[in-house]
């Protein structure tokens, strides 16, 4: 029987004839209703013509997460009188409940594209509702493209909502205007509030530091409990707190023990019955309950009982580092739209209160909309689906937000070395089984190539454990939380049991029925790997290849199976150890182990998961499997290389052939003068422009050359050449031939005569190389009859000369044009006076040096007129006597 009065009490059926309408008129709309507001549970019934007077429709709900999915479904079940599986129904990995009568059915936003992509024209559907668009997951935004895609293509008939409670209406709006051609689609609002509550702002403490990568600051945690005993002393009903992660959900936890209330966790990973029992709620006269929740209960469904939100105000998002195909989870600040979306859990059934761990001061500066997941996460997936939905680049597809040039080359790139896609970056035959998988696709390679190998049935057991990072309690040992999954009776035990079966069905059917490996070459490949545990894989859950469909051969051992299935996943995070400690990972990146790993002593790793935080040089491992040498090779072979290498490393050149896997010298052979010429000439020239000219022999004269050269450069410009080491390097082909090509280290660089190849950039052409001497002269003669030599180093040329050789010069010497600077020197050769105007000098600067120098030197000649006396070298006595 429809509960009547459950649906009178929900705000958005006010809204419900407007959208209709809409629908009929437009054939889309978006909706934007508040949390609490009935839009996810009478909205999908009011399509489908099972409440109301409309007509009778299929359709379909897609949510972001199973939770929501299978509480959504179950409410709609009990708001009909029934139970989920029959009206309505549910679809999430790995779970289909749904009948011949179902006319609702709310699935994954990832089972929908799974759906679009074997059936582009859902076939069967009417009404497709996307919920929770604000939160802009990828396969959220993809979905909505592709569907945008087939109704102005495939079935025009076909209609959209898109529904969010905090949503940019207008953007969505837009999005949609494609279908018909006739300007945005309508927006519809529902105006209800759900029965409101009143937020209070909790400050924490000063000195709380700023969360960074997946650590949060203990002391924000004990703020956020001691709300949490607030809220509960303060109010009534049951307390729904908001944290970031699973980490911190059990840390609070520890910190509420003695609350007086029963204290449950809820997350993505907790078991399907544990998460169904927070969701019924408790009976009435039971104990009071606070639920820590991930960001999993932020949206689509209601918590019975909570009439108080706790909300720490911190949530997790995925970061990329493209370049090493690393991913990590970072702590970010939540957006408006989330703290609202979090806000509205409160007054679901009944005025609420909730409770925000921030100052009321900082709230304003909080962004309006999370970070849409396609700005940050891996795109190898979303590549994969538009290229095998025929648009590789994704520039004709309806997204609110472009992917990341970027990211969608690394992407490529991933798709291309696993044979997904061609050069064009179209999806070839095997990438489109792959995508067939339900899996990221390079889990989805390790299944397809790690099956023929290992036998299906092992490879799905080890890629389940892949797509599902095993609780950290399991250890950082893959195979041995392979053993730890098949005897455990935990949650996540249960959950990979049924994916591993899902993937080896999946397996089966994509490879055309056939369920089984390549028998003998499968098993004898793996089975000699150090490590090997003989028939050890053979127990248990796993079997034996034999057992499906495979070689009936003994088995090979759990950790040569787990590291071939991890190298085929994740090829550039095969790792090596370093004599220093650590390892190499074939990308270039850095990793290590904690703290007594089991691992640690292991000369070769696969590694499955590590992340690397901004303030980290190396990655951290969280789980690896033991591979060797040759699974390395072949696993990522395509990353192989063999040549020469030739650099300048350490001061010298350095000439090795290197056979290699990405990052990982595999071996390396010297290789000196028998180097490949070009390589060692382009170390050399290296060398050059790291270290400068110096490293050829330059004697006084070819400094001073180089010297006037670069003076003449400066003041008269062409012909003259540049000769700063930048330009010297860059025309080396002009002036180090043929020297330079003989060479093979520094020591053949320190025998080349600087100088002489010099010369060779002279001017020869155009004849002006003979005017050297000329604009740039090595000496100028001076009154005295000496020649000078003139120092080119400095911003101008200097003359230093003795005093009394100037007499009756009264200009200053020039040199192409410019006038030397004059550096004066007593008798004994000190500075007396320095100019760079004579005739100044001799009418106001000479008294008082003729005035110091005379008492000094009084055997000199000092002339009260020095312009008209004549220049000596000698002194007053040498004069008489020779005059």
């Amino acid at each position: 029987m429809i509960r009547n009065d459950a649906l009178d009490r929900l705000p958005v059926r006010h809204a419900v004839p407007e959208l209709l309408a809409a629908l009929d008129r437009r054939g889309a709309a978006v909706l934007s209703a508040p949390p609490g507001t009935g839009k996810t549970t009478l909205v999908p019934l009011a399509l489908a013509g099972l409440i109301g007077e409309g007509p009778r429709r299929r359709v379909l709900v897609a949510e972001p997460r199973r939770m929501a999915v299978r509480a959504a479904a179950r409410r709609m079940a009990w708001l009909l009188g029934e139970e989920a599986g029959g009206t309505v129904g549910f679809s999430v990995r790995g779970e289909r409940r749904t009948g011949p009568s179902t006319r609702v059915e709310v699935v994954t936003t990832g089972i929908l594209l799974q759906r679009l992509q074997r059936d582009p024209e859902l076939a069967g559907v009417d009404v497709v509702l996307l919920d929770e668009c604000h939160e802009r997951h990828l396969d959220a935004d993809t979905a909505m493209a592709f569907l945008v895609d087939v109704r102005a293509t495939l079935r025009p008939e076909l209609k959209l909502i898109a529904a969010s409670a905090t949503s940019d209406a207008a953007a969505w709006a837009d999005l949609l205007t494609v279908l018909d051609g006739g300007g945005p689609a309508p927006v519809v609002r529902s105006s209800g509030e759900g029965h409101g509550c009143r937020v209070f702002f909790e400050a924490p403490p000063s000195g709380v530091r700023p969360a960074h990568g997946t650590w949060v600051d203990p002391a924000l945690l004990r703020h956020v409990a001691a709300t949490v005993r607030l809220a509960l002393e303060r109010h009534e009903g049951d307390v729904l707190c908001f944290l970031p992660g699973t980490g911190e959900i059990a840390r609070t936890a520890g910190m509420l023990a003695g609350v007086g209330a029963e204290v449950l966790q809820l997350h993505g990973r907790a078991p399907a019955a544990v998460q169904d029992a927070v969701l019924r709620g408790t009976e009435p006269g039971g104990p009071r309950r606070v639920v820590l929740a991930t960001s999993v209960a932020e949206s689509s469904l209601t918590v019975p009982g909570v009439r108080i939100v706790v909300d720490s105000g911190l949530a997790r998002e995925p970061r990329t580092d493209h370049a090493r195909g690393l991913g990590s989870l970072a702590t970010v600040t939540v957006s408006e739209a989330t703290a609202t979306q979090r806000a509205g859990r409160a007054g679901r059934e009944a005025f609420g209160f909730v409770y925000r761990c921030w100052a009321e001061a900082s709230d304003g500066a909080r962004p309006r909309f999370p970070s849409p997941e396609i700005k940050v996460a891996d795109l190898a997936d979303f590549a994969l689906r538009t290229a095998c939905w025929g648009d590789p680049t994704a520039e004709g597809l309806a997204l609110l937000d472009a992917p990341p040039a970027g990211a969608m080359t690394a992407a490529r790139s991933v798709l291309g070395s696993i044979g997904a896609v061609d050069e064009a970056g179209r999806a070839t035959d095997r990438g489109v089984r792959m995508s067939r998988l339900g899996l990221h696709p390079r889990l989805g390679r390790a299944l397809l190539d790690g099956a023929p190998e290992v036998g299906v049935r092992r490879a799905a057991e080890v890629v389940a454990l892949l797509s599902e990072e095993p609780p950290r309690d399991y250890g950082d040992d893959l195979a041995a939380a392979w053993r730890a999954a098949r005897r455990g009776a935990d949650g996540y035990g249960a959950r990979w049991k049924a994916e591993a079966r899902r993937l080896e069905r999946s397996a089966a059917e994509v490879a055309g029925g056939a369920s089984g490996g390549s028998g003998a070459s499968g098993a004898s490949g793996v089975s000699g790997a150090p490590g090997a545990s003989g028939g050890s894989g053979a127990s248990g859950a796993s079997g034996r290849p034999g057992a499906a469909g495979g070689s009936a051969e003994p088995a090979a051992g759990d950790d040569a199976v787990a590291g071939l299935v991890t190298a085929l996943a994740f090829p550039e995070r095969v790792a090596r150890a370093r004599e220093q400690g650590g390892y190499l990972m074939v990308s270039g990146s850095g990793a290590r182990l904690g703290e007594g790993s089991g691992l640690r002593a292991t000369p070769w790793l696969a590694v499955a998961v590590a992340d690397r935080t901004a303030r980290d040089a190396t990655a951290r491992v969280r789980l690896a499997a033991v591979v060797d040498e040759d699974m390395a090779r072949r696993a990522a072979g395509h990353l192989r290389s063999t040549g020469e290498e030739v650099r300048w490393e350490d001061g010298d050149v350095v000439a090795r052939s290197v056979d290699r896997l990405g990052a990982v010298e595999l071996t390396v052979r010297p290789l000196g003068a028998k180097a490949d010429p070009a390589l060692l000439r382009e170390a050399l020239l290296d060398g050059l422009r790291r270290e400068g000219s110096g490293l050829l022999r330059w004697s006084r004269e070819a400094g001073e050359l180089r010297a006037r050269l670069a003076f003449l450069h400066r003041e008269v410009g062409e012909p003259w050449p540049d000769v700063a080491d930048e330009a010297l390097v860059e025309r080396a082909d002009e002036w180090l031939e043929p020297e330079l090509s003989r060479a093979a280290r520094r020591a053949d660089l320190g025998r080349i005569d600087a100088g002489e190849a010099l010369r060779r950039l002279l001017p020869w052409a155009s004849g002006e190389a003979g005017r050297l001497g000329e604009l740039a002269p090595e000496r100028i003669e001076v009154p005295s009859g000496s020649r000078i030599r003139v120092e080119y180093g400095g911003e101008r040329p200097v003359l230093a000369v003795k005093l009394q050789e100037m007499f009756g010069l009264a200009e200053t010497p020039r040199v192409a044009g410019v006038p030397v600077l004059v550096h004066l020197l007593s008798p004994a050769g000190r500075p007396a006076a320095v100019t760079a105007d004579l005739a100044s000098f001799w009418r106001d600067g000479y008294r008082s040096v003729r005035a110091e120098l005379r008492g000094r030197y009084p055997k000199h000649p000092w002339p009260e007129d020095p312009s008209a006396a004549e220049a000596t070298r000698f002194t007053s006595a040498r004069l008489r006597r020779e005059g």
